[in-house]
């Protein structure tokens, strides 16, 4: 569009949300297809979508590598920025409509995530839709994904294979080795750990590589709060397993070595029923997915 400002002619041009969404959801899901599934669109149409959006900054957004798909440089540039319009558009939304939103919303989640994820998610969504009650409940991934679908409405969990259930995933994890910076119980022959009981998935992946890496271990103790694990890390009882984003300050991160075998990646999923949720569990999800 052409417009005039102070008598000189100035081009304006607009980002579509549609676009910039589409193109948050493919690179988050790494695909055209399970993008397509999530919002409802076939993989065509999510393909001509990402194509418009690079014939509208004339660059390329993804190169495939394998089977997979990767962010060039300009889509990465562009990734910070598409998440930043979107939330301030959806935000937008949910001043003008957080009177209408009531319900129960049940959330099921790990430990590891409420410590980091949920003061966020409550602050913000509490405060935009106030006719909301979230009833939260932490426990491990694999409690949580045993229990009958209809006992919560969303649940977050962790998925030992990330390659798994592309349509409901929303990031890979990394998962490292952390220990106390104040104390050495891991340079002991027989390495400590301290862990959550069976069957947490960062616990069998730690004695699956130690065991793969035979390197000799003892469970020292067991605990299935986060909380709790951090302390007994902090006073030095051993050393523990986490996913990266969630390791505070206060530990550090043991990098790979033939003491420390290298312990991959986990998927991360948000699972809920899209044709039956309430419009009080779809937003929640959409917060859910921009904070992670």
């Amino acid at each position: 569009m052409l417009v005039c400002i102070y008598g000189r002619p100035i081009v304006i041009r607009n980002l579509p949300t549609d676009l910039l969404r589409s193109f948050i959801t493919v690179s988050e899901l790494n695909g055209f297809t399970q993008a397509g599934e999530l919002l409802g669109r076939s993989q065509p149409a999510i393909s001509l979508q990402i194509k418009r959006l690079e014939e509208l900054l004339d660059c390329t957004l993804f190169v495939r590598e394998g089977q997979r798909l990767q962010l060039t440089q300009a889509g990465t540039r562009l990734y910070q920025y598409a998440k930043d319009i979107l939330a301030l558009n959806d935000a937008v939304f949910t001043d003008f409509s957080q009177s209408k939103m009531t319900g129960i919303v049940r959330f099921g989640m790990p430990s590891e995530f409420a410590t980091t994820l949920l003061p966020k998610i409550l602050r913000a969504y509490t405060q935009a839709y106030p006719g909301v009650t979230l009833e939260i409940n932490c426990d491990l991934s694999k409690n949580l994904l045993a229990q009958p679908r209809k006992q919560y409405d969303l649940v977050l969990a962790l998925q030992d294979t990330p390659s798994l259930k592309p349509a409901s995933r929303l990031k890979e994890e990394e998962l490292v080795w952390v220990s106390s910076p104040d104390h050495e119980e891991h340079l002991q022959a027989q390495l400590p750990l301290v862990l959550a009981p069976e069957p947490c998935v960062y616990r069998m992946r730690a004695i699956e590589r130690l065991n793969a890496a035979g390197r000799p271990w003892r469970l020292v103790y067991t605990n299935a709060d986060l909380t709790g694990i951090q302390a007994a890390i902090q006073e030095g009882l051993g050393v523990t397993v986490l996913a990266r984003s969630t390791v505070p300050d206060s530990l550090r991160v043991m990098p790979a070595s033939d003491r420390f075998p290298r312990l991959g990646k986990v998927g991360i999923h948000l699972l809920y029923d899209k044709r039956t949720s309430s419009d009080a569990i779809l937003k929640l999800a959409e917060y859910i997915r921009l904070s992670i």
